[in-house]
This record gives structure tokens, sequence and C-alpha cells, in this order.
């Protein structure tokens, strides 16, 4: 009964969200957080105190992915009405006038760097808006952002949800070396599938047959040095590959390697030629490029920037009585300890979370390196306010509703969906074991929170089912990488960036069916590499 119960509200959101007349995200996810919130107080009993603070804990963790998306818009409304994005769109056109290499390069392996860089949702935020400026259709466009942002996110965020997410369960270097180099070769031969199912979402397949060769190079450039980086390292396999796989498509672009003639852009111009000089390229993607060493100079260790934005040690401490006692550090770490005197603390990273740094520093930047009048920076926060109001009211929705299925430990209905998950598959959970880690990302938006909540569950399984331990902590890290294409986070944040209105759960349709082949292949690939083993 337990389990019915707390599988109830996520079956209640799925049907809301995708049934004809869907609910919009920013109704049907307050709606559920409600009823979870309900049955946390009066079916499970849950202190009231900690069920209260885990509400004020989900919303203010709301705080961190408004941020970000919101800064994301704003970057790309000044590219936008600064004139830059017509630059990118036409030099991109002038790489190739083939969309096929266009999804590959912006959609495949400029997203698989960013990946690398930032994670945090950041790639579909860059390369969707960019795809749009190239005359793609928004909802095809986002389908393919979801899908394509899957492999390289086990390391996303210069490997943050491998040494952070799976570090805290004890293993020692050399396992979770191990643990990273399996997750990358699963993810490796999930890559000879999934980029196909994501291009197919925008391109019919006779157009996609004949750039094949061409989309398996790209592939392969982002992948070989991808598995071959996470045999020696857990934190730079997607963003090193991801610049290798970026460059190399470009070239290969360029000189019409694997790709058909007589190619047109969705512009409707045959031409490859631009005519766009170095110096406007560079200029105009000022936004990219100064958005990435940024990434990079704040997350790399050896520049010494990221222990100071990240350091919580308080300059500042106010105690709210029973609101719970807050706290900041001078690099504006924000703490709100023991909330409602529960066990419950928020903790916001405020430099280091890509939100004000680098989203909000660089287009403040842009409006300087463009020149912009004043009027276009009021259209441009104007918008991206408007894109935000009903964005916020669903992130908060979404967030509260997690924390309150992952709080209470093992009694937690988080842990009682997984446990259910476990005990109907058995002996055979290593072909499920992605789904679970899936299921982690579907709730929180993170693969990072997935690994964290559903690691060390995970271990207990392989350990009471005989099975490899890093192999199933391995598909734990590919399944929370996966559920990136379900998560309602990721799907209300790209719709935002997009300004697709309503389409939440038509979109949720077309990424689950390209979810079970990811857990088919990864539940495949293990049983090859338990073989190995």
């Amino acid at each position: 009964m337990d389990l019915i119960v707390a599988v109830a509200p996520i079956a209640l959101l799925i049907f809301l969200m995708t049934k004809k007349n869907s609910a919009p995200s920013h109704v049907a996810l307050p709606l559920i957080a409600g009823l979870v919130y309900a049955i946390k107080l009066v079916y499970f009993e849950q202190n009231a105190n900690l069920v209260n603070a885990t509400v004020v804990n989900g919303l203010l963790t709301a705080l961190t992915p408004i941020l970000i998306i919101w800064g994301a818009i704003f970057l790309f409304k000044t590219m936008e009405h600064s004139g830059a994005m017509r630059v990118v769109s036409d030099w991109l056109n002038g790489v190739s006038a083939n969309p096929v290499a266009q999804l590959m390069i912006v959609g495949w392996a400029f997203s698989f760097m960013i990946e690398g860089a930032s994670g945090f949702g950041t790639p579909a935020a860059l390369a969707a808006p960019i795809l749009i400026g190239l005359g793609f259709p928004a909802v095809p466009v986002a389908v393919l952002a979801l899908i394509m942002n899957t492999v390289p996110v086990s390391f996303g965020a210069v490997g943050t949800p491998t040494w952070f997410g799976m570090g805290q369960l004890g293993l020692s270097h050399a396992e979770l070396l191990q643990v990273g180099f399996q997750t990358a070769v699963i993810h490796a031969v999930a890559a000879l599938v999934i980029p196909i199912i994501a291009l197919l979402a925008v391109v019919p397949w006779r157009e996609l047959r004949r750039n094949l060769v061409f989309v398996y190079l790209s592939i392969f450039a982002c992948v070989i040095p991808y598995v071959l980086l996470a045999r020696y390292s857990y934190e730079f396999p997607a963003l090193l590959a991801g610049m290798i796989g970026f460059v190399a498509s470009v070239v290969f672009a360029k000189k019409g390697i694997g790709l058909a003639s007589g190619a047109t852009t969705r512009h409707g111009t045959a031409s490859a030629s631009s005519g766009i000089s170095i110096g406007q390229l560079v200029k105009a993607l000022f936004p990219i490029w100064a958005t990435v060493v940024l990434l990079l100079v704040t997350r790399i260790e050896g520049f010494r920037i990221q222990a100071f934005l990240t350091d919580a040690t308080p300059a500042l401490e106010v105690s709210l009585g029973a609101f719970g006692q807050f706290s900041t550090s001078w690099s504006l770490v924000l703490t709100l300890d023991s909330i409602f005197q529960a066990d419950s603390t928020w903790v916001f990273q405020a430099l280091y979370v890509p939100a004000i740094v680098p989203f909000f520093v660089v287009s403040a930047l842009a409006f300087a390196v463009y020149r912009v009048d004043r009027s276009v920076i009021v259209r441009v926060a104007a918008e991206s306010y408007a894109r935000m109001v009903n964005t916020m009211i669903a992130l908060c929705g979404a967030l509260v509703m997690v924390s309150l299925l992952m709080v209470g430990g093992e009694a937690s209905m988080v842990v009682l969906i997984g446990k259910g998950f476990a005990a109907f598959a058995g002996d055979h959970w290593q072909f499920v074991a992605s789904l679970l880690g899936a299921l982690g990302t579907f709730f929180a938006g993170s693969a990072t929170i997935s690994n964290l909540t559903f690691g060390a569950i995970q271990e207990s399984i392989a350990a009471y089912v005989g099975l490899d331990r890093t192999l199933i902590l391995s598909l734990q890290s590919v399944g929370a990488a996966m559920g990136n294409m379900v998560s309602i986070n990721n799907i209300v944040a790209v719709c935002s960036i997009l300004g697709i209105s309503n389409m939440e759960g038509a979109i949720l349709k077309k990424t689950v069916p390209p979810l079970i082949v990811y857990a088919v292949i990864a539940g495949l690939a293990a049983l090859v590499l338990s073989l190995v083993l």
C-alpha cells in the first residue's frame, strides 16, 4: 500500500501532462506538490516541522534553476536584439548548407562541450536558440536538444555527477575511475543510436541516410576521446572530448566529408559561403566563448577561483528565530540552517551557480561590446522576464514536489519507489538499474542529485543480488544522465527558453521512447561488460 501511495502522485502528474488536453506545467506541478504535501502529513504522518521546512527548502532551491534559465534567456535575447545571432546563423550556414551538419555541430558536438564545462541544463539553453535561429522548428529542436544532452552528462560540470555524486559512497580513486570508465563505455555504445533518434525528430530518414557518414564521424569525434579520457580522469572526459569533437565536426563539414551534395539550409539558401569574416565571427560569438571561458576559469581547480566561490565560511550570521539561522560568506554563499528547527539546510552558491556568472555578467559585457542603446537593454530585460513568469511557478512546484518525495531517508517516497523496482526485477537488476537513475533525474532534474539519492540503494541492491558493484553504479550514472531527456525541470526550461507554451506533455511523450531504447542498450552493454569483468 505504501508503494501504491508513493507512486500515485507521479502517475497522476504524468497523466495530467500527457493527456489530450494536457495541463500546463505551471498548473500541474504545484497541484501535485500540494498532493504530496498532504500525503506526507496525513498518510505517512511525517513531522509537520520537517515537512514545512522541506517546502521552504524546495522553494529556495528553485532559485538555482530559475536564475540559470533566466540568465540563459537574457544572454540570448542580448544576442538576438544586438544582431549577433544573425551573424552566428549566417556563419553556420557558411560552414555547411546541410541541415544535418548544422544539427550535429550545434546540437551534438557544441552541446557536448558545454555540458562538460557547466551542466545545469546549460547546453540546451545555449544550443537550442541557435538552432531556432537557423530556421529549425521549435518543438522538434526542443526534443532534439533534450535527447542529445544525455551522453556527456555523467561528466558534466567538470565531472560533478561522478566525482561528487558517487564520491559520497567511500569509493577508492581506482574504483571511481572504474565507474567512470564503464559509464563512458556504455554511453559510447548508446551514442551509436541515440543521436540518430534525436535527428529523426527534426529531419526525415531519407535526408539523414544521405548524410549518415558525417553523422557518425561527428559522433566518433566526441565519443572516442571521451572513452579514452575516462580511463584516466573523471573530470574532463566531456569537456575535452566535446572540444575535440566540435572542431573536428566543423572541419568535416567545411570539407563536405560524409555530406550529401546539393543540400539547402532551412532559410532556403544553397550557398555555403556566408562572407562572415573571422573578426565578425569572434565578436558575434563573444557571449558564447566568454561564457565558456568564465565557466572554465571558475571550475578548474588550478585557477584557485572555484575554492573561493564555493567557500561557505560565514562572514555574516543572523538569527531568524524559529525560521532558522541565516549566514553569508564573502563569496556570497548563502546558507539557511535549521529551518523551522528541523534537519533542513539550504545552501546557494550565488557566484558559482552558472547564472550571475557567467550569464548576467557576460550579458552586461556584451552590451558594451555591441554598443547597444538603452532601449535594447530594456527590451531584453522585459522579454526575458515575460518568459520567466510561468516558468518560475512551474519550477517552484517541481522543486517542492521533489524535495517532499525525497525527504524521510529510508522511509521516503522515492526510496519506496526504488525498492519496489528492485523487488520487481530481482536477479535481472542490471537490465533495469539505469531506469532507477533516470527516475532520480526525472524527479530532481539533476544527474548529481540522482546519484546522491540512489547511489547507496544501487550499491546495496548489487550486494544483495550478487552483481558487480562498480558496474551497477555505472548503470546508475548512465541512467541519471539519460534521465535528462525526460526531466520535468529540463523540459520546462527548454520550453521557456524557446517560447513554447503548453507543450511539455507532448515533448515528454516524444522523449520517453528514446529513454526506453537507451535503457535497453545500457542493459545489454552492461551484460557484455559483466562477462568481460
